[in-house]
């Protein structure tokens, strides 16, 4: 018990101060992952209902951040109640199945409880799955009934349009449930093994932001569901390590230039029981990226999108039949972005944004797919179309730009018109970071807002702008849980670079009582990989970024080529070389950062996880950027052992471009080290396969090359939990004191 309570104060000690020697104002990683979250009272999930009388939120309880409950609160009078307590339904929260595991995964979900929810179209249930369990919310009574409790999993469950069905996925194949009758009916019965219905695929959840694999009809006559096959896809077996031994788990996993998984979809007439087999083509190597309906039922439209990524069709299926017809085709060099900006108007004209212009602008088009007029323009990319009010014509968007330029890290909400081509209005305050939800008839918006100095809140808004009331104030106040920490609290400074041609954006944070006469090491966090949102954001920080400055290192962060919502020409310059402008950037950055004279040149480390530990890996073999150290958490390190939809859209096959892959591989960069290297990965990641992560172990210890490393036994793509969480991050804070931090100096 001694030798663990001395090896337990050296570890505290590497990080900060021993507990008790901390003044009561400085930030610890104790803290930071401990409940209640220093984030304060963070809605999260939060929607309006149909009839715009509540709205709906997800909270984490006190007691315990990672579990969350559903709120409710009347958008008039009256205050916040508990809808759903999830440990009061389910006490005991026993192990997932692994396919809810899997999809939780994929769809970044870490939290237990009340996870996802959803109305039906009047507004009169919330739907709520629960620990693997189907629960209905009653908005007139208040009462919650339990739908399913059964051995299995139900996932992606729903209410159907008009209320009268609710519908889930059990045992790879889909059920609905007669809310009168309390009948369960099975719409598929043959789903085992590699076959699956009605859920989306590995590469849908992974790549395609498409976590579903059925679409009910607004008129509830039509299901349209998914078949997957997975037999084509190549078995790549893996270990998954726990703390209690390993399993061997033999993974269909679709690395790039093999086969993917055959995706075929159906509709089902509940009416007359019939299935009929849509016509996606001869060609059966594609994607099923989109799936819509129109408002009266009698179309089905689909987004086909070919295997290369160039060519998006948008397909009109006659759901009777089964028929279909291109009726409009978007087409790129390098490749065409997927969106959820397809919105089918009632008279049967439809919304669609496309890059042509160069920068992504909304369109409208007649129901042949005929181009009747830009909604938006300008030079700045529309992020997503977040509502229209059909009765108005007034068109609704999200976008990072002022007086019609790109503004990197603001983002607001602004409105456009359906009739003509305007110059669009923010309706949304400039300053900060916006994220809305509009509801259904754009009458009312659920705004969500933060900037460096203001945690997250969340608000009902008209559609104007007017504040109605607020669902999570979260005013940082003296009764804040930050408070305590508040004056500590740097203020980042923003700034450009210009790197070929475009203008990168950066973030820097000084420690507290920054000094610009002396010296000090520099933390440079990157992510840099394409099709995510901006890094560098006007918004409230990680809390993690404080633990940092806390330390005595400045923390930077800059958004190379490729990454964040740009400008089309900005994105695709990394095509068929992944990885190399962006590093190019962050050895610009680094530097600059070298000329700056409160910089220590000689203490900058990289860190990063996913794309961004293959980018940390990167920039320590660089001999350009010159770094002393770097963090590389759950890194791909060979692309053609990554997935086929990421990889080939932004590097084409292995077999297409031979030089491209070679000029990415770590392995051959390990000899130009420049520093000490920190290996962390999940032992049963099945994302980045911990193979990624085992050929760089091999190779170092080949060379006999000294790093360090910390597996995460049990772990996937992720790192869970606040007790994991807190060793990760004294792991983190130690490594860089050896080597950038106080020691390293000493060392020195």
């Amino acid at each position: 018990m001694r030798t663990l309570l001395l090896a337990s104060t050296i570890l505290l000690s590497a990080g900060s101060a021993v507990a008790q020697e901390t003044p009561s104002n400085i930030l610890t990683p104790e803290r930071v992952f401990s409940s209640p979250s220093l984030n304060g009272p963070v809605a999260k999930g939060v929607s309006l209902s149909p009839d715009g009388q509540l709205v709906a939120f997800l909270r984490s309880r006190e007691d315990n951040v990672d579990v969350q409950d559903l709120w409710a609160a009347p958008t008039g009078e009256g205050e916040p109640y508990k809808l759903i307590d999830a440990r009061a339904l389910v006490p005991d929260a026993g192990e997932l199945s692994e396919a809810e595991k899997a999809r939780r995964e994929r769809m970044r979900i870490s939290a237990r409880g009340v996870v996802e929810y959803s109305w039906d179209k009047q507004g009169r249930y919330i739907l709520a799955p629960l620990e693997g369990d189907i629960f209905l919310a009653n908005r007139a009574d208040g009462k919650v009934r339990r739908l399913t409790e059964t051995p299995a999993d139900e996932i992606d469950a729903k209410v159907s349009p008009k209320g009268n069905y609710v519908s889930w996925v059990r045992d790879q194949n889909l059920v609905i449930y007669d809310l009168a009758t309390g009948k369960e009916t099975p719409i598929t019965d043959d789903g085992a093994g590699l076959i699956t219905w009605a859920t989306a695929e590995f590469i849908a959840q992974e790549e395609m932001d498409r976590d579903t694999g059925y679409w009910w009809s607004p008129d509830e006559r039509y299901i349209a569901l998914t078949r997957v096959d997975e037999s084509p896809v190549d078995v790549v077996p893996r270990f998954e390590i726990t703390g209690g031994g390993a399993t061997m788990v033999e993974q269909r996993y679709p690395r790039a230039g093999r086969p993917n998984a055959l995706v075929e979809l159906y509709v089902r007439d509940l009416q007359s029981g019939a299935r009929v087999k849509v016509d996606l083509g001869a060609n059966t190597d594609i994607y099923l990226a989109r799936v819509d309906w129109s408002h009266d039922g009698k179309t089905l439209y689909v987004q086909r999108q070919s295997r290369d990524q160039k060519t998006l069709d948008l397909l009109s299926v006659d759901p009777a039949t089964g028929a279909s017809r291109v009726i409009l085709s978007q087409k790129a060099e390098a490749w065409v972005d997927l969106n959820n900006d397809f919105h089918v108007l009632p008279d049967g004209r439809f919304i669609w944004s496309n890059e042509d212009s160069g920068w992504r602008h909304l369109y409208l088009y007649d129901r042949n797919g005929r181009r009747i007029r830009a909604i938006t323009h300008g030079d700045y990319p529309v992020k997503h179309l977040d509502g229209v009010n059909e009765r108005t014509g007034e068109v609704y968007f999200t976008a990072s730009m002022r007086d019609g330029k790109e503004l990197p890290i603001e983002q607001q909400m602004f409105r456009a018109s359906l009739n003509r081509t305007v110059d669009p209005v923010a309706v949304t305050p400039a300053g900060g970071w916006w994220n809305v939800s509009v509801n259904g008839p754009a009458t009312a918006y659920v705004g969500n807002y933060s900037d460096p100095a203001t945690p997250p809140q969340s608000a009902l808004y008209r559609i104007d702008g007017t504040r109605i009331r607020w669902i999570e104030e979260n005013r940082l106040d003296a009764d804040h849980p930050f408070a305590p920490y508040v004056s500590r609290l740097r203020t980042p400074e923003f700034g450009t670079m210009q790197s070929h041609g475009e203008t990168l954006v950066w973030r820097m944070t000084t420690p507290p009582d920054f000094d610009p006469s002396k010296k000090y090491p520099v933390v440079m966090q990157v992510y840099g990989g394409p099709g995510t949102g901006a890094g560098v954001q006007k918004s409230w920080q990680p809390l993690t970024n404080q633990l940092l400055t806390e330390a005595g290192y400045i923390v930077f962060r800059v958004d190379n080529r490729g990454e964040g919502d740009r400008s089309q020409a900005f994105e695709t310059s990394i095509y068929r070389r992944l990885g190399i402008p962006a590093v190019e950037d962050q050895a610009l950055a680094a530097k600059w950062l070298k000329t700056l004279p409160y910089v220590d040149g000689d203490h900058i480390a990289v860190m990063g996880w996913s794309f961004g530990g293959f980018l940390s890996l990167l920039t320590l073999t660089d001999p350009d950027a010159g770094l002393a150290s770097a963090l590389a958490g759950a890194a791909p390190t060979e692309w053609s052992l990554y997935d086929t939809h990421y990889t080939e859209r932004y590097m084409s096959t292995p077999q297409d471009n031979p030089d491209g892959y070679a000029a990415t591989d770590i392995l051959p960069r390990l000899d130009d080290l420049t520093g000490r290297l920190l290996i962390l990965h999940g032992m049963a990641d099945d994302n980045v396969i911990f193979g990624n992560a085992t050929r760089v172990i091999d190779a170092l210890q080949a060379k006999s090359t000294p790093f360090e490393m910390m597996l995460y036994p049990g772990q996937r793509h992720g790192v869970r939990g606040e007790p994991r969480q807190l060793q990760q991050w004294r792991t983190y804070l130690d490594f860089l004191d050896r080597t950038i931090g106080k020691r390293a100096e000493t060392a020195d």
